[in-house]
């Protein structure tokens, strides 16, 4: 029993301390609350969000929805240190690639830019709207920044009339008269914008130069509205319609958990895998137009889809399992080795307990035959005696008693060639009739 403790204690050390050591770089448990920035409350964003509660709730998550101003006001509460937001919708083109501690889960769908003007504006290419009212979204609003980036570059000066106007204020707006031009940017152009697409006052603008406009802002995408795609009767539109479009995509802080992480991407699968108004099905979610290096967890996702566990177990039995191999392969990596190792190194520390004596017998068989005088064979005796004592007090296991008794064969094998003294009988072992010279 003392063998087994000598050396399996020190391998239970080492694995205890394994544990120990790798527990130090596993992820905690996941959070079981989260917060989202979604954007304006009619919005797709918030829409989003809200089905993205429906769904994380399913594993016991709370999904806390927080309605913004839009992409730059989640931006800035992605970044707060304290009372922010864990993940964000935010529009593509508003965020920048080096923004430290955020990272991009993936695009999740397209949301183009509408730009109607009065359809007394002789508007063609974007440089027709300089010196016009426009109306170009509120201020944090990701509309707000698009339409400037678009103005600038097709050489529209800012002023006093580009207008903090969004939403439904825009739209009356420019049914009043008010202003000449404004800009929405929405995945969900219904019922926002039905009474602009269907009166006749107002006119839904072409892109003449979206090619150009996309190959400048890698953001952008060129997508066609085809004739009567928002309504087969009506015919509207009454022409095929080229928009500009970013794609709405997920940002979250690099430290939210990796389990969130994967859940969240598999709600957007649900919600927005099946196509929308601008992509077909199973385009979105996607790793491409985004800001934002992507998140290597998001990543794997999106590549491989979920893992093995979360594909055949619960959310939070998956997320044990995990976190339980996580610990387990370093220590395993150390176990297998010293396993191994353990049974021979075991044999040899028992075997060593009657090895160690032969040493012994060897000097004493070579005094023996080197012995003349009494008191010399005397004292070579004794200690034989003390050695054959010794080793008879040896605890051996039973596996290895044969050993034991061959070390004690061998002792009375030199003890029998002892030269007796002078008239003293050798005595014989069985089948030996002759004395030992």
């Amino acid at each position: 029993m003392r063998d087994y403790l000598k050396l399996y204690v020190p391998i239970a050390v080492v694995v205890v301390v394994g544990f120990a050591l790798a527990s130090r770089y596993i992820n905690p448990a996941p959070p079981r609350h989260v917060r989202i920035a979604s954007g304006a409350t009619q919005g797709a964003y918030a829409e989003s969000a809200l089905r993205y509660r429906e769904i994380l709730a399913r594993d016991g998550i709370t999904l806390e929805v927080v309605p913004t101003s839009g992409s730059m006001e989640n931006l800035a509460l992605l970044q707060a240190p304290r009372g922010g937001v864990d993940v964000a919708f935010v529009q593509g083109g508003t965020g920048s690639p080096d923004t430290p501690g955020l990272l991009s889960l993936g695009s999740v769908f397209f949301e183009p830019l509408w730009v109607f003007v009065r359809d007394a504006v002789p508007a063609r290419y974007v440089s027709d709207l300089a010196g016009r009212r426009l109306a170009l979204g509120v201020e944090g609003s990701g509309t707000r920044v698009l339409a400037r980036q678009l103005l600038q570059a097709s050489g529209v000066a800012e002023g006093p009339n580009f207008l903090a106007m969004g939403g439904d204020e825009s739209v009356q707006g420019l049914l009043s008269g008010r202003v000449d031009a404004a800009f929405f940017v929405t995945a969900r152009p219904q019922p926002q914008l039905e009474p602009l697409l269907r009166d006749k006052r107002v006119r839904l603008m072409s892109f003449a130069q979206a090619d150009a406009f996309a190959q400048r802002f890698r953001f952008l995408s060129k997508v066609i509205l085809p004739e009567g795609r928002l309504d087969l009767a009506a015919n509207v539109p009454a022409t095929d319609v080229t928009l500009l479009s970013p794609a709405a995509t997920l940002i979250a802080r690099e430290d939210l958990h990796p389990a969130i992480i994967d859940r969240l991407i598999q709600a957007a699968v649900e919600v927005h895998g099946g196509g929308q108004l601008f992509a077909e099905p199973g385009r979105f979610p996607s790793p491409r137009f985004v800001d934002l290096p992507i998140s290597p967890d998001a990543e794997r996702y999106l590549r491989l889809g979920p893992t093995f566990f979360r594909r055949h177990l619960p959310f939070w039995a998956a997320t044990m399992v995990e976190r339980f191999m996580v610990l387990l392969i370093p220590v395993v990596t150390l176990l297998l080795p010293l396993v191994r190792f353990a049974p021979p190194v075991y044999k040899w520390q028992v075997r060593r307990r009657i090895f160690r004596w032969y040493g012994a017998l060897r000097d004493i068989e070579e005094r023996a035959l080197a012995a003349t005088a009494p008191s010399e064979r005397a004292e070579v005796m004794r200690e034989l005696d003390r050695v054959d004592a010794e080793v008879g007090k040896i605890q051996i296991p039973l596996g290895y008693e044969e050993s034991h008794y061959n070390l004690r064969m061998h002792i009375h094998f030199i003890r029998r060639m002892l030269p007796p003294a002078k008239g003293t009988p050798q005595p014989e072992g069985p089948g030996d009739s002759t004395p030992v010279v």
